[in-house]
Parts: structure tokens; C-alpha cells; sequence
């Protein structure tokens, strides 16, 4: 009876051991990353800017972290030596470059039920490929990528309206100057 008292502290030691190891492999696994939402698209309905509002030469900046706007935008501004040009498409649209793409492509004004506007290929409002228009005031806009691996590695774009060609830039908020009175 003495083996089988040993065998049975034995066989018991090793189920302990072995509940304790699994136990162990479960707490110890990372925690899983849950992905980000993917974006929702509605059908797409006139949106509240024209493609005419649109075109033109524009400064361009980009920024990940809220705070970065106005830097940003300062930053655009000193762009326009370089502008980004976004023309008229034959179709109607815009023609401004996706992500990924060094090709210019006929770009999409469209509108949403929620009151959001957006700027992309033909389809659905807010898809992958979109961006929002996130304010526009005729002369900076700010654009967001909805699909979320495509914003994080572009960031929140920055497009600030250039001078026309040829046109001497204007102080923003001061009037010109007026030569100083004569003296007699």
C-alpha cells in the first residue's frame, strides 16, 4: 500500500503542476487589441460646397495632434511657393491625389444625412477612401482621412488658399501702407 500512496501523491502533485501551468498560460496572454471601428458610409447626397469653392492653388500641411492646427496652418501658408493644385475634373468633381496615389484622380463633393461633408471617389459618403471636410471657410480647409491605418500615417491635412499667380500676397488683418504725410 506504500507504492500506492506515493503514486497517488505523485499522480496529485502533477495535476496540481499541471492546473497551475495552464492557469498561468491564460492570465499571462496579452490583452487582444480590438481594431478601430470601421468608418460607416451613407448614401451620398449634395454636399453643402461646390467643386468651385474648391479649386485652386493651396499651401498644404499636415498634423496628428489637435493642438498642431494653428502651427500647422502657418506652416501651410508657407507652402504656397510649392502650391498643391486641385483643378476641375471633366466629370464635375475635384481632381485632388488619394492616399497612396502620386496620380491626380476625379474626387467627389458629397453630403451626408448626419450633415457631414466629404471629398472622395464616386459612391456611399464617408467610405474608405473619403475624407472629411471638417471646416472650410473659402480660405482653409482642413480635411480628416476616414479610414483610420490611412489618418494615422497622413494625419489630418491642412490646405490653406495660395495668392493667385502673379498676385502680390496681402498682410492678413493690416491695411496697406500709405506713404508718410509731407512735411512743409
Amino acid at each position: 500500500m506504500g507504492a500506492s500512496l506515493r503514486d497517488l501523491r505523485l499522480l496529485a502533485s502533477v495535476a496540481a503542476l499541471s492546473v497551475l501551468a495552464l492557469s498561468a498560460c491564460t492570465t499571462s496572454s496579452p490583452p487582444v487589441e480590438q481594431a478601430a471601428p470601421a468608418p460607416v458610409a451613407q448614401p451620398a447626397i449634395p454636399s453643402k460646397y461646390h467643386p468651385e469653392e474648391i479649386v485652386g492653388r493651396w499651401g498644404y500641411g499636415a498634423y496628428h495632434n489637435d493642438a498642431d492646427l494653428a502651427r500647422t496652418t502657418a506652416a501651410a501658408r508657407s507652402q504656397c511657393g510649392q502650391p498643391v493644385p486641385i483643378t476641375r475634373g471633366a466629370s464635375g468633381g475635384v481632381m485632388m491625389y488619394l492616399a497612396d496615389s502620386a496620380e491626380q484622380q476625379e474626387l467627389q463633393l458629397k453630403g451626408s444625412a448626419n450633415g457631414k461633408n466629404y471629398i472622395g471617389p464616386p459612391g456611399d459618403a464617408g467610405g474608405p477612401q473619403d475624407r472629411e471636410i471638417v471646416s472650410f471657410d473659402g480660405r482653409t480647409m482642413v480635411l480628416r482621412w476616414m479610414d483610420p491605418e490611412v489618418a494615422g500615417r497622413y494625419g489630418t491635412g491642412v490646405y490653406v488658399r495660395c495668392a493667385a499667380e502673379g498676385a502680390a500676397p496681402r498682410s492678413a488683418g493690416r491695411p496697406p501702407m500709405q506713404p508718410p504725410a509731407q512735411q512743409r
